[in-house]
């Protein structure tokens, strides 16, 4: 990673809620992977269901939080596992929190980084493509470059945390890239 003077504040989201899941464990290789004066706080996404009715001033306060871990961070780290086909539901639901209100997201013009990761050899390329394609409707600034997608995830976790010199030297490439974008 590149060194700075500026402490750089990344917000981690795992897209699985699973206390050992695979997305935490990159997280958790990258944080460990990061230079002085960058920082990884890792947000768990367990969140009451969007519902329009509760949104607004009188939002949850687990929302409301959420939403401020956002605005205070300089860039998020999304990292997803892929279910049937598509993004989690919990992941589908903190971004549709994080949209709201209409026009005053915590996340328009924010640095995001993607990651996704698969037991399977695709990587999660199609829950890839479903948080990018809603990150840009929001409208976040998406990260540019080539997708970083970890396939065969399961044999490259030891301990709860990514270890593959690849996919971690990749991922923070990707990651300088999105803090060059903050």
């Amino acid at each position: 990673m590149k060194r700075t003077s500026k402490t750089i504040r990344l917000l981690g989201l795992a897209g699985s809620l699973r206390k050992d899941s695979y997305s935490l464990a990159v997280l958790r290789g990258l944080e460990a992977k990061l230079a002085d004066g960058i920082e990884l706080a890792i947000r768990d996404l367990r969140l009451p269901l969007y519902n329009q009715d509760e949104d607004g001033p009188a939002s949850p306060e687990a929302v409301r939080a959420f939403r401020r871990s956002i605005a205070e961070s300089d860039a998020v780290v999304i990292v997803t596992p892929e279910f049937n086909h598509g993004m989690p539901g919990v992941l589908k639901n903190a971004l549709d929190w994080a949209s709201r209100p209409f026009g005053e997201s915590t996340l328009i013009g924010k640095p995001v980084l993607t990651i996704s990761i698969s037991p399977a050899f695709t990587g999660g390329a199609r829950a890839h493509s479903q948080v990018n394609e809603t990150l840009l409707s929001i409208p976040a600034k998406v990260s540019g470059g080539p997708q970083i997608v970890i396939a065969s995830v399961c044999d490259k976790v030891r301990d709860g945390r990514l270890i593959d010199p690849a996919s971690l030297d990749f991922s923070l490439c990707a990651l300088n890239r999105v803090i060059a974008l903050s």
